[in-house]
């Protein structure tokens, strides 16, 4: 009896050493993101973190917390890693993209050892959302010139004198180069982050482990091109400041909150249907 007390006071330290840890190397990562500047970037890091936790409090009586000596020092030696690297960072780098998913590595080896890190796999997936962004991912496949083609299409359907030459798409009054940070990856890799984020914390049925992932690429494509289409036009009539609001201020965020809500809304509706069809069968 007194060892399963005692068992039970070293259990109520460690999970309060665990969690100091895990909220401080949180609150660390969303300084970091704050202190360089990428309002987009903070965004998705705190839905991303804000899922992470859930899904880690919603199992916590599940979990196997039972690290041993060798996994304890390699976790310190990664939050350590974190925390000191952190301290030097003054710019945008991968660094700030990919310290999510290694705090979450050296949590979890404090936790729950090498053997309990399989236990965070649909967390360290989320994470993993924040590594790619897109200058990366325009280096891999650069979709400038489809976004440039696609946006023209929708300004010629509008009933505008519109011409293209390669990323550029050109009005009479003036014109508008894509270029990699307006292909429209930066939208798509949020909502693609959302997608894994609805997937990993709710029940769904297996044709949505392919339908959203494809949508949410899909959403963000339109929703940037429609994006692209008004900075052309906007362009064309000599509207500097506007320009600039809709491509590099509080307009880019309102596109993805757009993005996000066509998306959320697409998400609640075959979740409807797929209640009202498990109903049916049950009739």
């Amino acid at each position: 009896m007194f060892k399963l007390y005692i068992n039970s006071i070293h259990l109520n330290q460690l999970n309060t050493w665990l969690l100091i840890i895990g909220g401080g190397l949180v609150l660390n990562h969303l300084s970091l993101v704050w202190k360089v500047d990428q309002d987009e970037l903070l965004g998705n890091s705190l839905l991303l973190w804000v899922a992470v936790c859930l899904l880690i409090w919603k199992k916590r009586h599940l979990l196997n917390f039972n690290s041993q000596p060798f996994s304890t020092s390699i976790g310190l030696f990664l939050v350590s890693f974190i925390l000191v690297r952190s301290s030097s960072i003054t710019e945008t780098n991968f660094f700030v993209r990919l310290s999510p998913a290694i705090s979450l590595v050296g949590w979890s080896l404090l936790a729950s050892g090498i053997r309990g890190v399989q236990q965070y796999v649909k967390e360290l997936l989320i994470l993993c959302c924040l590594i790619l962004n897109s200058t990366f991912m325009s280096h891999v496949f650069n979709i400038s010139a489809v976004t440039a083609k696609f946006a023209g299409y929708l300004l010629w359907y509008l009933g505008f004198p519109v011409t293209l030459q390669g990323v550029n798409i050109i009005l009479p009054t003036g014109s508008v180069e894509v270029n990699s940070g307006c292909s429209g990856y930066t939208i798509i890799l949020q909502l693609l982050g959302l997608s894994v984020v609805f997937l990993s914390m709710f029940p769904n049925p297996p044709i949505q482990k392919i339908i959203l992932p494809l949508s949410a690429m899909i959403i963000g494509f339109l929703v940037n091109i429609a994006r692209v289409a008004l900075m052309t036009i906007l362009v064309a009539a000599n509207q500097k400041e506007a320009f600039l609001y809709w491509h590099q201020a509080d307009g880019s965020l309102i596109f993805s909150g757009i993005g996000v809500a066509i998306f959320a809304s697409l998400y609640h509706f075959l979740n409807r249907h797929n209640e009202i069809e498990v109903t049916e069968s049950e009739t």
